[in-house]
């Protein structure tokens, strides 16, 4: 480990003289680049600086308490070594973590997709809740959310509902959303107080920029349609709605959240650009035999992976085991304490896997 945190620290100094030198600052490309990988060095090296540094003084304190001979001194040199054991500890087990191969698209936007599953009108209902749970949480975080696409219903639920969130590190805090999420309670049109089991799948694909997919334009079939809804003001009079059908792979998009055609068009583009990158990414985990065991942060949409029991005030995430009887807390976005938990969870299983 101590051979590779010598090496990036190296490196980092290495790109330090680079990004200084007046011949890389009139290329701005290079210099952009460069600094963007010094920027990405730079929580480690300093990690690594702060390790070095406690181990420095560790020694130090040790070798001053083998020669001292006042007590009293000697007992405060012995409690600074105990602390300063605790620092170097906690420094061994975080600076593994920071070694880990870095997940490329963690720092990007987010595009989410909410569908309803088993459980007919409940189940719109629960994927309003849960569209409104990730908003409140985007929120908190102080980034921005937009509708792409949505199909509501007459009870203010949604058969489907796609958005975008987007923020720095949007998708390293959103990814080990996707999945199936079940619901237990008792919908409001049920007379007889029977709890009802419903689900909803969630999936969750970064957002890809323009020259990252190539999309050929021969390959696109685009529809104009007239938008729907769920009546009144929700139904649009034109042909603004946009329906593009990728004819190589049969992935469909569409969007009707806005009025302007145009603006319905580039919002499906996004969406489509996310999915090819998403189909992609799992031919070539698929072609490699790379699944993990552990179905955490996988995107194994066809897996339960969460439910929220409404009778007991609990939610449970099955991947990693962990329940929280604070259900009220976590629909309004409270999320953190579940997402620390299963990056922890992945974080460990993947030093498992190094080591």
């Amino acid at each position: 480990m101590l051979e590779k945190l010598e090496a990036i620290e190296s490196k980092y100094l290495e790109l330090e003289s680079l990004i200084s030198d007046p011949d890389i600052l009139a290329d701005i490309p290079r210099w952009q680049r460069y600094s963007q990988e010094h920027a990405s060095l730079n929580e480690i090296v300093t990690k690594y600086r702060e390790y070095k540094k406690t181990c420095s003084e560790l020694s130090e304190n040790k070798i001053m308490q083998a020669e001292e001979v006042d007590s009293e001194f000697k007992k405060m040199l012995e409690t600074e070594i105990t602390a300063l054991q605790k620092v170097k500890e906690a420094f061994e087990e975080e600076l593994p973590i920071l070694l880990l191969p870095k997940d490329p698209n963690d720092d990007k936007n987010v595009i989410i997709e909410i569908r309803g599953g088993v459980g007919g009108d409940e189940a719109a209902l629960f994927a309003g809740d849960l569209f409104r749970m990730y908003s409140r949480y985007a929120e908190m975080k102080g980034w921005k959310s937009e509708i792409l696409d949505a199909n509501s219903t007459e009870l203010g639920g949604f058969k489907e509902i796609s958005f975008c969130i987007e923020g720095r590190g949007a998708y390293s805090r959103f990814k080990y959303e996707s999945g199936t999420h079940r619901v237990q309670r008792v919908p409001e049109t049920e007379s007889g107080g029977r709890i009802h089991t419903s689900a909803v799948t969630v999936a969750v694909l970064p957002e890809v920029e323009d020259v990252e997919i190539d999309i050929k334009q021969a390959d696109l079939r685009i529809d104009t349609y007239r938008a729907s809804g769920a009546g009144g003001q929700y139904v649009n009079k034109t042909d603004s709605a946009i329906r593009i059908t990728h004819m190589p792979t049969g992935i469909v998009v569409q969007c009707q959240d806005e009025k302007s055609q145009l603006k319905n068009k580039e919002k499906a583009m996004r969406v489509l650009r996310a999915r090819l990158n998403d189909a992609a990414q799992k031919n070539q985990r698929d072609s490699i035999a790379a699944d993990r065991k552990s179905q955490v942060g996988s995107g194994d949409r066809s897996q339960r992976i969460r439910t929220y029991n409404f009778p007991q005030g609990r939610v449970t995430d099955h991947r990693i085991g962990l329940t929280l009887h604070k259900l009220d807390s976590v629909l309004n976005g409270e999320l953190d304490e579940l997402i620390n938990a299963l990056i922890t969870a992945d974080q460990s299983e993947r030093l498992q896997q190094v080591r």
